[in-house]
């Protein structure tokens, strides 16, 4: 593992990683937030997975959670989207190939060689979290925005105990119904449908829901809702009785504006998740 970057803040420390990654079969890079109880032992940790387009950086720059999460005493980590690099397919849209991992394993050339983010996010990256740093593993919460979002909420339903809450800022909500989504999924896995439900948050809510507490922020004024689908999940949940709040913001879109004004109170959500049950 290769140190990028390491900067003090907010009494911790903001650092940037690179290693060799055996489940995309190419270098990646990631960030992570240790607050300053690091120095004396391990953290909680809550993972933010970033949408369409975006790097390990955006939301490392523009979310606004180090000050918070230091605050609260948690890790942050930043994954990237998708394997990058020399040979890593990619698609000239912005919403395919690189950037646009979609958190899933890819079956399909030429994409499958490289987009296994699923098993990056849910198996490779914890294990090198918790070998490097002062990760408490038992001890895990997860958010994410828009594709980041979609994949915060299905990764959290699809394993059980892993993490004691999830939250999401405007999350792709019923990919399996939308042009945000479709597109993806069979370009990544094939046309058979029945190998996409369990990348569908509001198909895993009515089929399983969260085994912990569940918060949905989303803007009144996203310029992409259709392509979201929140009322999809929002039924969902409702019918499920998750134990859950979804909210709508009003005049808000799909921005890191958005994000950063709610990333406060997603912090303190899971904080209290964290925290609660030592």
């Amino acid at each position: 593992m290769e140190t990028v970057s390491e900067n003090r803040c907010f009494g911790g420390t903001q650092g940037v990683y690179r290693h060799s990654s055996d489940a995309c079969g190419c270098d990646m890079t990631f960030g992570l937030f240790l607050p300053p109880e690091a120095a004396h032992g391990e953290v909680p940790v809550l993972w933010y997975l970033s949408g369409l387009t975006c790097t390990h950086e955006n939301a490392m720059t523009k979310a606004a959670a180090q000050g918070w999460a230091a605050e609260a005493g948690i890790a942050l980590v930043f994954p990237d989207t998708s394997p990058r690099g020399e040979g890593v397919a990619n698609d000239d849209a912005y919403d395919l190939g690189q950037g646009a991992g979609f958190y899933v394993n890819a079956t399909q050339d030429p994409w499958a060689p490289h987009f296994r983010m699923w098993d990056y996010i849910a198996e490779e990256l914890p294990a090198l979290l918790a070998k490097e740093f002062p990760i408490d593993a038992d001890r895990q919460a997860i958010t994410g925005h828009s594709m980041g979002g979609h994949g915060a909420l299905t990764l959290a339903m699809n394993l059980p105990g892993r993490f004691r809450s999830v939250s999401a800022f405007a999350p792709i909500a019923n990919p399996t119904a939308s042009d945000w989504g479709r597109k993806q999924l069979s370009a990544y896995l094939g046309d058979d449908e029945t190998q996409w439900a369990k990348h569908d948050s509001t198909l895993l809510m009515r089929e399983k829901g969260f085994d912990g507490p569940v918060l949905i922020d989303q803007g009144a004024s996203d310029q992409f809702l259709d392509l979201l689908k929140p009322e999809a999940l929002s039924h969902a949940m409702a019918e499920r009785r998750q134990d859950g709040t979804f909210r709508m913001q009003k005049g808000y879109d799909h921005s890191y504006f958005f994000v950063s004004t709610f990333m406060e109170e997603h912090i303190a959500f899971h904080a209290e998740s964290l925290y609660g049950n030592i």
